[in-house]
């Protein structure tokens, strides 16, 4: 399920992505435009799939012979009850994209850099929620990252820069966000060692709305994405980390906050 933006809700979709968009170009960040999916291969450089395998979503295709079509096709003719009865399928090589900024990592994989990398992308993003709540919780939605890849001291002069910004701009708008150490929704967190290392370091601050929602999140990676992708700074491992925004949950807590006409946001 879906909730389709039009209107004035586009336009503040719109305005919220020019204005974070623009505080990537502040720092210099180049803008990327990728595909919906990623190879499989990448994301199991991460342990993704052990990790996650309740949020995955993946672009299938049915096997392309001639009778495994026509046993699809006459099986599909109607569908009274909305449920496509699918036949043997294509093996699976993609995954649709679960987060923004895992495209960088497998793109530049290989990379090595003299100096930080800062970088920006909105993707549509893919993750199997256990409900649907229009705007909130959606199995499909749209998320702006800003990267920054260099020395652990880089990305996290980085992320304190871009927490202030962001923090700033919620204090002006007066948005009642409150930001909270949280964990990745691992799906068997008492069997994850990564689980166990947030708990006891935490590397992820959430933007939370009303003291339910996250709108947005400040991730700092360490070096796990460049020791899983040859990314290395001066010869060394590269550390990562990003600000993501939920731009469907933005858009939701602005027009709650303040209406759906436009004169009335507190936007530039």
């Amino acid at each position: 399920m879906y909730t389709p933006l039009h209107g004035g809700m586009l336009e503040l979709y719109r305005r919220l992505d020019a204005l974070f968009a623009g505080w990537a170009g502040e720092c210099g960040a180049e803008e990327y435009l990728f595909p919906a999916y990623l190879p499989a291969q990448a994301l199991a450089r991460l342990n993704y799939f052990e990790s996650f395998p309740h949020l995955a979503t993946f672009p299938v295709a049915l096997d392309s012979d001639p009778s495994n079509l026509r046993q699809f096709a006459a099986g599909n003719a109607s569908l009274e009850d909305g449920t496509l009865r699918l036949a043997r399928l294509a093996p699976a090589r993609e995954v649709l994209t679960p987060a923004a900024c895992y495209h960088f990592y497998h793109t530049l994989q290989g990379l090595r850099a003299s100096a930080p990398l800062h970088l920006t992308t909105r993707a549509t993003c893919f993750r199997r929620e256990a409900h649907y709540v229009p705007m909130e919780r959606q199995w499909s939605f749209s998320m702006r990252e800003i990267v920054c890849i260099g020395t652990a001291a880089e990305v996290k002069d980085f992320l304190e820069r871009m927490q202030r910004k962001a923090a700033a701009f919620l204090e002006r708008i007066k948005l009642p966000v409150r930001w909270q150490a949280a964990t990745d929704p691992f799906f068997d967190p008492s069997r994850s060692a990564r689980y166990l290392a947030q708990r006891l370091d935490p590397v992820k601050t959430e933007m939370v709305l009303n003291g339910r929602l996250a709108i947005g999140s400040v991730n700092f990676h360490r070096s796990y994405f460049g020791e899983a992708f040859d990314l290395q700074r001066d010869g060394a491992p590269a550390s990562s980390g990003c600000i993501a925004f939920g731009l469907e949950r933005w858009v939701q807590a602005v027009c709650s906050a303040y209406g759906a006409q436009p004169g009335d946001w507190p936007l530039p």
